[in-house]
């Protein structure tokens, strides 16, 4: 850190999410940069009428020119950054002690390190660095990482399209330790799976779902299942651990099917009867008989951007309109949105209005979000993308 730190100087007015806590600046707030600013670079944060706020990683380049680091004045240095790692691994460190061999050891905003995602399999650590900042500091984070946790390897699963938005192009691959050949196996409260972390959703597994996995296996006796949209089929391996006597996936891609065929083998399932169907959730449920006691929705993000909201909110209401139609009476349903933009009021009067087009009434049961490992900074609402309701159709 050099001794004359790049200085933003926000619009008069602009500071009071900052003092709120807020980790964004966004560039419309700025009023001037004064001295040289690169992206990545450790910048100081001041209000129009000089009031230091905070300092936090610059990007000239970005719509969000600074990601709040700290409210204080600090040097953003080695130790900074291992106090840092050092909260956020006592925060999981006796939740998951020997239930789960898969989780998210740093969420970003939500663990004060903005732009950093860091999540383990066993012992293969995979790392995202979606900012500038983040991305400079890479070799540190792997020398603070090898030194904490001794993995045997860390791979690197920064191939997302946000980093475009940083300046930044796409990159992937062995950071650390021993090339990574085949697919580690996890433990998720007794259900096991196979996760490729070169090539898989997110960094590999869809850790943020986990608890509401698990949930299922509390629900699932003697059910007739729908997983809809079910990816390598982690809901409905939970729910065959919990008895399900009929379990119906459906996904649009053959690969995603077989990896779910595996789940059943890995966890001795072949006892339940399963069907998979290759297709569009959307057209398959429209030919489906209204039949099952057990409906999971869990499609991927509708509306990537604010603008693509108006039509999500149709294919959310859709979607749920069929699942509605499916269900027997009492039947229960698992809907979910992993849209950020789509906040907990739109979804819910979607889902009942959905109801209601189907002639059903519904119960609502239970709200579902992100499990333990996943924290929001309550400063940071843009944080918390995932949402279910679980819902009882009557």
């Amino acid at each position: 850190m050099t001794d004359v730190l790049p200085r933003i100087i926000l619009k008069r007015g602009k500071e009071k999410p900052v003092l709120r806590g807020h980790p964004w600046i966004f560039s419309g707030a700025v009023a001037t940069i004064e001295g040289e600013a690169s992206p990545g670079d450790v910048g100081e944060v001041y209000s129009r009428d000089g009031h230091f706020l905070g300092m936090g990683h610059i990007n000239p380049e970005s719509q969000i020119l600074v990601r709040m680091l700290t409210s204080r004045r600090e040097k953003i240095e080695k130790s900074f950054f291992e106090e840092r790692i050092s909260r956020a691994v006592e925060l999981r460190r006796e939740w998951f002690k020997g239930k789960i061999s898969a989780y998210r050891i740093i969420n970003g905003e939500g663990d004060s390190l903005p732009g950093l995602i860091l999540d383990r399999y066993q012992e293969i650590l995979v790392l995202q660095c979606l900012t500038a900042g983040m991305e400079r500091l890479k070799g540190l984070f792997v020398d603070l990482l090898v030194k904490r946790f001794k993995p045997k390897s860390i791979y690197e699963r920064s191939d997302v399209p946000t980093r475009k938005e940083e300046g930044l192009p796409e990159a992937k691959g062995i950071l650390y330790g021993e090339e990574i050949v085949d697919p580690i196996e996890i433990d998720e409260y007794g259900c096991r799976f196979y996760v490729d972390v070169k090539e898989g959703q997110k960094t590999g597994f869809y850790l943020d779902q986990r608890e509401n996995r698990y949930s299922l296996q509390g629900l699932a006796q003697g059910k007739k299942v729908l997983d809809c949209f079910c990816y390598s089929g982690g809901f409905s391996i939970h729910a065959g651990m919990g008895g399900a006597r009929e379990i119906t996936l459906i996904d649009s891609s053959e690969e995603a099917l077989a990896k779910a065929k595996n789940h059943f083998v890995l966890n001795h399932l072949e006892g339940v009867s399963s069907y998979p169907i290759r297709g569009d959730a959307f057209e398959v449920m429209r030919d489906l008989e209204p039949e099952y006691d057990l409906i999971i929705l869990d499609p991927p993000p509708f509306a990537k951007k604010k603008g693509h909201l108006h039509g999500a909110s149709r294919g959310y209401k859709d979607v749920n309109l069929q699942a509605f139609r499916l269900l027997k009476k009492n039947g229960l349903l698992f809907t979910f949105s992993c849209s950020y933009h789509m906040n907990w009021d739109l979804f819910q009067k979607i889902v009942f209005s959905a109801a209601v087009d189907a002639n059903r009434r519904v119960q609502l049961l239970a709200r579902r979000g992100h499990p333990l490992d996943h924290p929001i900074d309550l400063s940071h609402p843009e944080g918390e993308y995932l949402k279910g309701l679980m819902c009882r159709a009557m």
